[in-house]
């Protein structure tokens, strides 16, 4: 039967590869050499054992983030933007407005220092947005 030359060459490469597995497959596996295992050495006595310490890390140094008084906004804006970022419900919202009214400032909350500082970031972004000079700080607490 007559067939083309790219049909014989293919047939060809199929032999081949197939001749090739079928080594491979019949090739036993090879040991990998393990390293003999080395016998621990007597103790002279002039070892030294080191005894692990257990670490003691410190707490992460907190921070207060504190709202300042200003004469121009409103304390309805105050409670509110305590309600919104520091989670408190209207009347601790309101005691925490009221102290930073008669005392000039307040703490609003206590955080890691990252936490406090988005904290403040959230605070002055919204009181630019509606317009009050509304100030927060954060204060790291000794």
């Amino acid at each position: 039967m007559w067939r083309p030359r790219h049909h014989l060459r293919l047939a060809v490469q199929c032999e081949s590869l197939l001749d090739r597995m079928n080594f491979m497959a019949s090739k036993p596996p090879v040991p990998v050499p393990v390293a003999p295992k080395a016998k621990p050495a007597d103790d002279d006595g002039g070892s030294v054992v080191l005894e692990r310490r257990t670490q003691k890390t410190k707490p992460p140094q907190m921070y207060q983030v504190v709202m300042l008084n200003d004469d121009y906004t409103p304390m309805e804006f105050v409670v509110v933007v305590i309600q919104e970022f520091f989670n408190k419900d209207r009347e601790t919202a309101t005691q925490i407005m009221l102290k930073i009214h008669l005392d000039g400032k307040g703490v609003c909350g206590v955080y890691s220092r990252d936490v406090a500082a988005t904290k403040v970031e959230q605070v002055q972004e919204a009181a630019r947005q509606a317009g009050h000079p509304l100030q927060c700080v954060s204060e790291p607490i000794e």
